[in-house]
């Protein structure tokens, strides 16, 4: 089977010169951090109690038990046999993993139209968000007895999914009577969290209600697609298998320790070079493919929520051979690149003329599809798009979308998909997810946790008075207010 291809012609100095192109000389300063890095990270992944302590777990995802697979599949089905909705809540990865396989893998408007879900559910994503406006259109039109409902929360205590999850909780048990549960799934903690009591009080009283599927120990939310998201690949009928071989192949070459046979070290150290040597914190992602989009919006999760750091990372490891991961706080870095989605050919028409003419601060990641599953000539004749396929159209617009920028002296690279079928995105996830661990190596960053995204979460506990909430934040919180002066405000 064909595999992924990943094409740097255009990161070097011989494209687009030396000022920001990327050297021979380059890539030889880096070569010895690169190799330090890939033995550390192989050590790690070798270990399994290593891995779970350092949140590398999901690197063994695409190896999950075949058994236990056939049984989440088996479940999906199940659940797409009697319901006609599914309402799927969730934040994070648990949502932008979901949306981008749903418009990778299944057809374009495929809740809008019967014959495209072949019998399947319409799913609908919510709790990601707090605008109530969605939600409550959502319930005011879907039918209760005729929709499922999945919960992806590893805590229970995530604001905004567990916000939806209490009130779309009694709007089904009113809808559905007093067996609602039995419409319920909740992928959680499996020893721990207030999801998990309450999925352990339901059973209690009806083993069939409030089922569930395990969070696994070690794997983060934005690395976690193939772990909470296979629930949702088996109901729109996506052959969950096919997914983590693509990702297991991926997983095979990129562990390789040379850069050059490495297409995920290869990417992350020309993107750490660009970013640290040439003046590059701009990491765009533009598909040329409408429906992977949703996966720009996903890699830019993964991206910015691993290396956008404010400490470097301090190694320790005991006298046992544990090894942990802490904040420098000597060390303020502020590191990460910032990534931005996009996609052609909408976006050729819109921050292309920026990427072209604007400060020379990016880099673009071009995704090429080879193969579409349906395609669609111009008609007519006398005209220069007479004749054409829409498939060629795209892939020459790319092509020249890469001039473009090579003329300009632009650094890009493009990742190049046969086609986009479960095997190919499982291997351009895993592709994704492998170069972010590595460039957080050679960053010297913890890739695996986010500080940083607990600062709204506690000023949001403290105004909504939760229990339990430390003096410390409290007293940061207290002392250091939002300051608005009217004058300020037109």
């Amino acid at each position: 089977m064909k595999q992924l291809r990943f094409d740097f012609n255009n990161m070097f100095d011989f494209s687009i010169g030396k000022t920001h192109g990327v050297t021979d000389q380059d890539l030889q300063r880096i070569r010895k951090q690169a190799e330090q890095a890939h033995a550390h990270l192989q050590a790690i992944l070798s270990d399994r109690s290593k891995r779970v302590n350092l949140c590398l777990e999901w690197a063994q995802l695409p190896f999950q038990d075949k058994a236990q697979v056939r049984q989440i599949q088996r479940l999906g089905n199940e659940i797409a046999r009697r319901y006609e909705n599914v309402i799927s809540l969730g934040i994070g990865g648990s949502y932008l993993g979901l949306k981008a396989a749903q418009d990778a893998l299944c057809p374009p408007y495929y809740n809008e139209f019967d014959g495209l879900r072949k019998g399947r559910p319409r799913i609908y994503f919510e709790g990601n968000n707090l605008d109530p406006e969605t939600l409550s259109a959502l319930l005011k039109n879907l039918d209760p007895r005729k929709t499922f409902v999945i919960v992806i929360s590893k805590s229970g205590e995530t604001t905004e999914t567990k916000a939806a999850f209490a009130v779309v909780e009694p709007w089904l048990k009113k809808g559905a009577g007093p067996r609602y549960g039995r419409q319920i799934v909740c992928i959680t903690d499996p020893n721990s969290g207030a999801l998990r009591k309450k999925v352990n009080a339901h059973q209690a009283a009806d083993p069939q209600s409030f089922r569930n599927l395990p969070l696994l120990k070690g794997v983060g939310g934005r690395y976690s697609e193939l772990n909470m998201g296979l629930l949702h690949l088996a109901i729109v009928g996506v052959p969950i298998a096919d997914v983590l071989a693509g990702a297991a192949a991926m997983s095979r070459r990129c562990a390789q320790p040379q850069l050059r046979k490495n297409p995920a070290y290869m990417y992350a150290a020309l993107q750490t070079i660009a970013y640290r040597s040439k003046g590059k914190p701009i990491a765009i992602l533009m598909p040329f493919a409408e429906t992977l989009k949703s996966t720009a919006d996903w890699y830019c999760q993964l991206l910015a929520e691993s290396t956008g750091k404010k400490f470097s990372r301090s190694v320790k490891v005991n006298d046992q051979g544990r090894e942990d991961w802490l904040m420098d706080k000597q060390h303020i870095v502020n590191l990460g690149r910032t990534p931005v989605p996009s996609r052609g050919t909408n976006d050729l028409h819109s921050i292309q003329q920026n990427n072209i003419e604007g400060a020379n601060d990016k880099t673009v990641t071009f995704i090429r599809v080879e193969s579409f599953t349906n395609d669609i000539r111009v008609p007519g004749a006398g005209d220069i798009l007479s004749g054409q396929p829409f498939s060629r159209l795209l892939s020459l617009a790319q092509e020249a979308t890469e001039w473009a920028l090579v003329r300009q002296q632009r650094p890009n690279c493009t990742v190049i998909m046969p086609g986009i079928t479960p095997y190919h995105w499982g291997g351009l996830l895993f592709f994704f997810e492998m170069a972010t661990a590595f460039e957080g190596e050679l960053l010297n960053i913890n890739a695996f946790d986010q500080p940083g995204v607990e600062g709204y979460k506690n000023y949001m506990y403290f105004k909504l008075k939760k229990p339990g909430i430390s003096s410390e934040i409290s007293d940061e919180i207290k002392k250091n207010p939002l300051k608005k002066n009217k004058l300020f405000i037109l």
